[in-house]
């Protein structure tokens, strides 16, 4: 993460006034967005006498706020030997602090009804919450002491649990996962060593594990001051009450001298380097060429994000014609610029088809390149790129968390929140000449570093020429991380201060406003969902027509998801790139796609040209082109997908899951893209068949939120309320899932894994029974987010773990109840006995003050479940799905407030037997299955990366 706004729209301002010397700066309200518009996000920004940066913007949409604190130290600021540690001190700044109760840090904050959490990238660190109005002065206590009284409360302890965390999260981000390593192989040879981009945040475990007390110390001395931070407060605030609250809690914060920036530090290749790796979890080849760019906000890293877009994205682009379309030699490509605050690169990456070798891969890409310097491209792809930056910033403004993320970032890596008005300007004047330009002086004969990852079995793939990649995979040693005491706590003499800093009162009880439902019911029978949501510029929508692959008959499993991919790509009237054209100078999206029970479309547009994307809505969904050549691209795209999956040690454990609950006969028990086998023999004509089975306005509901009203929305779709015909589609109905009479164990080998993927559960309940909602409050506080048992548990107290949660779907069909984490792999016993224990005695354990907890965090966090278009989509969708009542949302609330502790306990016994459940563990067999077999449930079954018995 750099930059919050990667693309940023086409005419939109940000006007601030400059208030001399009280380092104010405010923005007028906002108007209405037109064809050149200004777009005005009003803030205000001074600076505490500390020299912390305090940046306020009111939003009164929805009563919550939005608190986000960025600290400019990221990776770019380690020491050789001493890698990974921005990171590190991210997480160690969780713990403890002098005035905040052992453990509130984590847990508080969801408890209150609203979420937090943190991140690290090359330049920065970031901690941000998001709670109701009520809990901002508790919030402030909280993230207040983070920032100037936590060094002092640091332990061992702490420091041993949170190195174990960070292994486990690079596990499970970089070791456990195919091409994991290819970043630490790029920037190791990309930059020269002692340059700050040599390594990766995650950094290298030898130096993590190498961490102690003094080394965090010194570097919160170092860089955790408050004039090297910016606070953002974004929301439903009163300007005068909120800097009186700050200069409460962080005024009285040490002030600290500012750390200076860091200067570019651009690199230049001397050679072409060729690296390749053998991976242990690839299916299929992927090449990377990686070139030395420039860092942010340079005036070329503007035209260098339009080439990346001109070359792969869209149906004209060099890359996609040359190695998609033509070669056929994988199912997409990618090329894009990733400036950072000191040095950049531009990529292209293509993951091709099973067997494809590389170096056909990389002559297709030479080609393409060479078509590029010799056909250019056209001013419709220019003006489509841009068009779509516009919604697309839009978009990425739509939550007070969003803009309190856009005004840090500017601030801390621009020097000025208003920057964001320069940022426009200098994207609006890309040119031609400044793409063409760029490519010539970055691009063109310029020299790389290339990456070859492969998989293990299958080196004939490596392009001819490359040298082996030094990976140094981990080896995970029984017993061998050390033992630590999380409860324990430091001595320490506590720091003076002005204020009383305990805990603060929460204020008044915001009141929760949903905008209202406007419903009609076309001529047809399609049903017409629509919310006013006036904030921005834009209208959202989705289409459902129920169904999807719930129709699909044995062998033709998939053939819904081809359906509607198929649907995307050009209609009667219009080739599919004419179709991708006339979608993007809209500033538009327009996508099908299917799961188990629908097909759907979701888009997006400007509020201006609501009615011609509905035009176009219409005409994909009426008249489909059902292209022979697409189709065929489409089919390997997804055979490519479903032999992909078998390298995600969780898809593969989900798979498991799945197939022995629900079995193979029914829907639920295969993926929703269906098997190599069942989409390997669907043909055309299968397709154009699934279509008149599948597609009528009697099982159809649009749902339309934005800048609209009900009229309006009606208006937009008269195309499909009026020309769309069919009768009504029959459901099939499936067996129940089965049940289990005793707990049953199964293993599926991925050999060297490092980390196992545990998954635990047994058959739930459908979304529409009436213990549904009950159920998922009586299971709250088992592992429903980062406060609850399981990750409090197997994250801190025993540092196994990344997270640990649970979740039941909320779903027209019986779903699974689970709990599941991944954990490292010399621990997967231990854990599984944890799962068990917590399991099976929940309910024994339930306390009142559980359910009191369960009860505050579900009303209060209601107040920032309804904040963006996106929300409401989904609030939308879900009461026409199940047939909702529109004021469902009161009366599940009376319903929490009147569940017992008894009813509780009831209703978790009903359908959370631990005797009842299946336990599927994916991971290295060699070193874990027989710890395994003593977990007292019998030997493990084994099963393929398929689900299918050996």
């Amino acid at each position: 993460m750099k930059k919050l706004l990667f693309l940023l729209p086409l005419f939109l301002v940000v006007a601030c006034q400059h208030n001399g010397a009280s380092d104010k700066q405010q923005s007028s309200d906002k108007a209405q967005p037109n064809q050149e518009t200004e777009f005005k996000i009003p803030f205000e920004k001074y600076q505490l006498d500390n020299g912390l940066t305090v940046i306020l913007h009111q939003d009164k949409s929805d009563p919550i706020v939005a608190m986000a604190t960025i600290v400019h130290v990221g990776s770019n600021r380690e020491k050789p030997g001493r890698t990974g540690f921005a990171h590190f001190f991210e997480h160690m700044a969780f713990n403890d602090s002098e005035n905040v109760p052992q453990g509130a840090n984590r847990k508080l904050i969801e408890e209150l009804g609203g979420t937090r959490n943190g991140g690290t990238w090359t330049d920065g660190t970031m901690y941000y919450e998001v709670v109701p109005k009520d809990a901002l002065e508790k919030l402030m206590w909280i993230d207040s002491d983070r920032l100037g009284f936590m060094i002092n409360t640091v332990t061992e302890g702490a420091l041993e649990r949170e190195k174990q965390v960070v292994k486990n999260e690079k596990r499970q981000r970089v070791d456990n996962q195919a091409y994991g390593h290819t970043q630490h192989v790029i920037l190791k040879n990309l930059y020269p060593e002692g340059h700050p981009y040599n390594w990766t945040v995650i950094g290298d475990l030898d130096d993590l594990q190498a961490a102690t007390l003094a080394d965090v110390k010194e570097f919160y001395s170092e860089y955790y001051g408050p004039a090297n931070a910016t606070l953002v407060i974004a929301g439903d605030i009163d300007f005068d009450e909120t800097k009186k609250m700050v200069e409460q809690w962080f005024g009285e914060i040490k002030s600290s001298e500012p750390v200076e920036d860091p200067e570019p530090m651009p690199v230049e290749l001397n050679e072409t380097k060729k690296l390749y790796h053998l991976d242990n979890f690839a299916k299929v080849p992927e090449i990377r060429l990686t070139f030395p760019t420039v860092e942010q906000y340079h005036e070329d890293s503007y035209a260098l994000d339009a080439l990346g877009e001109i070359l792969s994205r869209g149906k004209r682009a060099h890359l996609y014609k040359v190695l998609v379309e033509e070669q056929k030699l994988a199912p997409s490509v990618a090329a894009y610029n990733g400036s950072n605050e000191i040095a950049g690169t531009f990529t292209i990456r293509v993951r091709a088809n099973e067997g494809v070798d590389l170096d056909e891969v990389y002559k297709g890409i030479q080609e393409a390149l060479s078509n590029f310097e010799k056909e250019g491209f056209s001013d419709t792809d220019l003006m489509r790129i841009k068009a779509r930056q516009e919604t697309s910033f839009y978009n990425g403004i739509s939550s007070v968390l969003s803009k309190a993320f856009q005004l840090g970032i500017y601030n801390e890596y621009a020097g000025d929140p208003a920057y964001i008005a320069k940022d426009i300007e200098n994207i609006k004047s890309v040119t031609r000449e400044d793409i063409n330009r760029v490519y010539e002086q970055y691009i063109k004969d310029k020299n790389f570093i290339m990456t070859s990852f492969v998989p293990e079995n299958q080196p004939s793939l490596i392009v001819e020429g490359s040298t082996k990649a030094d990976v140094v995979e981990e080896k995970i040693v029984q017993g061998a991380e050390k033992e630590f005491d999380s409860d324990a706590t430091a001595d320490y003499e506590k720091t003076p201060t002005k204020h009383d800093r305990s805990e603060p009162p929460l204020g008044d009880t915001p009141k929760v406003s949903i905008p209202e439902i406007s419903k009609s019911v076309a001529s047809n029978g399609l049903e017409i969902y629509s919310m006013e949501h006036n904030e921005l510029p834009i209208v959202s929508f989705a289409l459902r027509i129920d169904g999807g692959a719930w129709l699909e008959t044995d062998g033709q499993y998939g053939v819904a998801n081809l359906l509607a991919a198929l649907m995307n790509e050009g209609t009667a009237t219009k080739t599919p790139e004419e179709l991708e054209d006339a979608i993007g100078l809209l500033g538009a999206s327009i996508r099908f796609d299917a799961n188990n029970d629908s097909i759907f479309a979701i888009g997006t547009t400007l509020a201006r040209n609501y009615e011609p994307t509905m035009d176009l809505l219409s005409e994909m969904l009426l008249e489909p082109r059902f292209d022979p050549k697409e189709f065929e691209r489409l089919k390997a795209k997804q055979l490519n997908s479903i032999k992909q999956s078998e390298a995600s040690p969780f898809a593969v454990a989900s798979r498991a899951f799945y197939s022995q609950i629900y079995g193979n006969q029914h829907r639920a028990g295969i993926p929703v893209g269906g098997t190599s086998e069942s989409v390997e023999v669907i043909n055309l004509e299968d397709v154009k068949a699934f279509y008149d089975k599948a597609v009528s306005p009697k099982n159809a509901a649009i749902h339309v939120v934005g800048q609209i009203n009900h009229q309006q929305a009606k208006a937009g779709i008269r195309k499909l309320s009026e020309s769309w015909a069919g009768d009504a589609i029959v459901l099939p109905e499936y067996e129940e899932p089965k049940s289990f009479d005793s707990p049953k164990v199964f293993f599926v080998d991925i050999p060297d894994a490092k980390q196992s993927v545990i998954i635990v559960g047994k058959r739930g309940l459908s979304g529409d029974d009436p213990d549904y909602y009950p159920f998922t409050v009586a299971q709250n506080r088992l592992g429903a987010g980062g406060s609850a048992r399981l990750f409090q548990t197997l994250r801190i107290e025993k540092g196994y773990t990344y997270g640990a949660y649970t979740n039941i779907a909320k779903a027209r069909y019986i779903a699974p109840f689970m709990a599941y984490s991944q954990v490292r792999a010399n621990v997967t016993l231990e854990s599984l006995e944890i799962f068990k224990e917590l399991i099976a005695n929940y309910d024994e354990t339930f306390t009142q003050q559980d359910l009191n907890t369960t009860k505050n965090l579900l009303i209060k966090r209601s107040t920032r479940e309804y904040e963006t278009i996106e929300n409401l989509l989904t609030m939308l969708n879900e009461v026409s799905k199940f047939d909702l009542p529109f004021d469902f949302i009161e009366k599940e609330q009376a319903q929490l407030e009147a569940i017992t502790v008894e009813q509780a306990k009831q209703i978790y016994q009903k359908y959370a037997d631990e005797q009842e459940m299946i336990y599927v563990i994916v991971g290295d067999a060699a070193t874990q299955l027989e710890r395994v077999k003593a977990f007292g449930y019998g030997d493990p079954i084994m099963l393929d990366r398929k689900g299918n018995p050996l």
